[in-house]
């Protein structure tokens, strides 16, 4: 592969968008799964997904636009993302409700762009479980952008990210503007989302923003370090995941997550052995 990968522009792309994705997707995953929205990915990436196909669909238009499906895909998954928090506002007992709406009404209008799209065709199934050759120059640099973006705006607001995730009411009290971080935080976690799609595919973003946060917590002393760790297993089950996909020629986003589900086995395997090894120790 290493060979493949020095001559073909197509593998460098998707193993950089790879390292990008397995950078910022158990970066933002660390403040979903504390905040419990974990399934927030689901509902966002289906949002994308209909965004994708309607870019498809215009693009079989006689007036076709010069946005990219996968542009079409962000900008999509972006609204979702404000309309979620704008439901969340208005259901502010039930909250968790806005997910399922937001995830109902991308299924909805994504079997419905698809079919205008002539259907499931390879590039709807490059999206839908990743693909280890369909990363542009294009959507690299754009993914690029999106998480020089998402680092910048993280390292900046950690302090009140961190307050808004484990006590919102004091750090309303303490003058954070929570209203306002909230939106920006599920604009970044759209963006992040929409981007690992290109990598794991519709149906297994989710797993990559919260799989490498479960590992972490196993391991982690510390919210930063559960932070570090998680990006720390997000790039080698990235890694792997792309490698074996290359090698056994099927989408990446299976090997990916499978890898992810492994380090979790593992992780968990050895802290339980080492429990008993503990529990034992004790006892002699």
């Amino acid at each position: 592969m290493l060979e493949a990968l020095l001559n073909y522009e197509l593998l460098q792309n998707t193993f950089f968008t790879g390292l990008l994705v397995g950078l910022i997707a158990p970066l933002l995953g660390t403040f979903v799964v504390v905040q419990r929205q974990a399934m927030i990915a689901d509902g966002l990436s289906h949002v994308t997904l209909a965004g994708i196909a309607f870019g498809m669909f215009m693009q079989k238009q006689p007036m076709s636009t010069m946005i990219t499906p996968f542009q079409f895909g962000m900008i999509f998954s972006i609204a979702g993302a404000v309309i979620i928090e704008k439901l969340r506002s208005m259901y502010r007992e039930f909250q968790e409700i806005a997910i399922p709406i937001i995830h109902s009404l991308g299924v909805g209008l994504a079997i419905i762009f698809i079919a205008l799209a002539n259907g499931i065709n390879t590039d709807i199934y490059s999206y839908l479980f990743g693909s280890v050759a369909a990363v542009s120059r294009n959507d690299l640099l754009l993914i690029l952008g999106t998480a020089i973006f998402v680092v910048i705006v993280v390292f900046v607001l950690y302090k009140k990210l961190f307050a808004l995730s484990f006590d919102e009411e004091f750090a309303q009290v303490s003058g954070i503007r929570a209203r306002f971080i909230h939106y920006l935080f599920m604009i970044l976690t759209a963006l992040v989302i929409a981007a690992s799609i290109r990598i794991v595919g519709v149906l297994l973003v989710s797993a990559l923003m919260t799989l490498p946060v479960a590992t972490s917590m196993r391991v982690a002393k510390s919210f930063k370090q559960t932070i570090w760790y998680s990006i720390l297993y997000g790039e080698v089950a990235v890694i792997i995941g792309l490698i074996s996909g290359y090698y056994l020629e099927i989408p990446p986003g299976g090997t990916i997550v499978l890898t992810a589900v492994l380090l979790l086995g593992l992780t968990l395997l050895v802290k339980k052995i080492k429990s008993l090894g503990r529990i034992e120790g004790e006892h002699s």
